[in-house]
C-alpha cells in the first residue's frame, strides 16, 4: 500500500495493528522460530523465512505463519523472496535474525572460510535483506528493522575475534540505518543477547562437537532461552511506534560479562 504522503513520524498507519506484518529470517530453528511463535501469539501476520523449508512448513502449520524459502547469502534468493513476500501485502517489520558463529580459534589460527561465512550470513545477509525490503517498509507507513546482534558486539574475548567483528559490523549498520531512515518513519532496533542455549548455535560454532557445545553451558543453571530472546524482540516491536528502542541488551544473571560466567561446581 503506497501512501501519497508519509504518515507523521511515529503515527499509527493503516492497516490496524492486528494486521501488522513481519518478516523473520533464520526462522527454521532457535531464536528465529521462537520469534515467529511470539509474534503470531501477539497477533502479527508473519512470514517465516529460511533455507530449510521442511522445518518452515512445520512451523507454519503450528503457528499459522507463511513459510517462504530464503538464503540470505544468495542475491537471487533474496530477490525472489522479496517479490513473493511483498506481493502478500504491506511489510511493517523485518527481523534480521539469520546468522551464526563458525569457529572459535585465536586470530593466529583463524580459518579464513569461517570468517567469510560469518561475514556473508550475518553482515551481508542483513544488508541484502534490509536493502531489498526498505521500499516496502517505507510504503507500509510505519516500518521497523530489527537486528539480532549479540553482546559479542560490545566486548571482545579470546577466540571471538571473527564473531565479535561481524556482530559489531551489524551494530554499526543498525546505527547508520537509524540516522538514514528516521525521516521515513522507520524504527531501527538492535536486540543483543548474551549466553543463549539453543540446539544449534554452539554446535555449529564448534564444528558439530556435541560435547564441546555442552561444555559452553556447563554449570550455568539458567542460560537464556530462545523464548526469552523472542519475548524481547516482540516487546520492542510491540512498543508504540513513536518509541524506538535503540538497543536492548539481555544476559542471564549468571553472565556478568562476556568473560565472567558464574558456574556451579556441584
Amino acid at each position: 500500500m503506497t501512501q501519497t504522503s508519509p504518515a507523521p513520524l511515529g503515527a499509527p498507519a493503516d492497516p490496524a495493528p492486528s494486521a501488522l506484518r513481519a518478516i523473520v529470517t533464520g526462522a527454521s530453528s532457535g531464536i528465529g522460530a521462537a520469534t515467529v511463535r511470539a509474534l503470531r501469539r501477539d497477533g502479527w501476520d508473519v512470514v517465516a523465512a529460511a533455507r530449510r523449508v521442511d522445518r518452515l512448513e512445520a512451523l507454519a502449520a503450528e503457528t499459522g505463519a507463511t513459510a517462504l524459502a530464503l538464503d540470505v547469502t544468495d542475491q537471487a534468493s533474496v530477490d525472489a523472496f522479496t517479490a513473493a513476500a511483498t506481493a502478500g501485502g504491506p511489510v511493517h517489520a523485518l527481523v534480521n535474525n539469520a546468522g551464526g558463529a563458525f569457529g572459535a580459534d585465536p586470530v593466529g589460527q583463524s580459518v579464513i572460510e569461517d570468517w567469510q561465512r560469518m561475514y556473508d550470513v550475518n553482515v551481508l545477509g542483513s544488508m541484502r535483506m534490509t536493502r531489498a525490503l526498505l521500499p516496502a517498509l517505507r510504503d507500509g507507513g510505519q516500518g521497523s528493522v530489527l537486528f539480532l546482534t549479540s553482546t559479542a558486539a560490545l566486548a571482545a574475548y579470546e577466540g571471538g575475534a571473527g564473531y565479535c567483528g561481524v556482530k559489531a559490523a551489524q551494530e554499526s549498520m543498525a546505527r547508520s540505518l537509524r540516522l538514514e531512515e528516521a525521516g521515513n518513519n522507520i524504527r531501527v532496533i538492535e536486540v543483543s543477547p548474551g549466553m543463549v542455549r539453543t540446539e544449534e548455535f554452539s554446535l555449529n560454532r564448534l564444528g558439530g562437537n556435541q560435547g564441546a557445545a555442552d561444555r559452553v553451558y556447563e554449570g550455568v543453571e539458567y542460560p537464556l532461552t530462545a523464548e526469552d530472546v523472542a519475548d524481547a524482540v516482540a516487546f520492542t516491536l510491540n512498543a508504540p511506534h513513536h518509541m524506538n528502542i535503540d538497543q536492548l541488551v539481555l544476559r542471564p544473571l549468571a553472565q556478568a560479562a562476556n568473560h565472567k560466567v558464574l558456574r556451579s561446581t556441584t
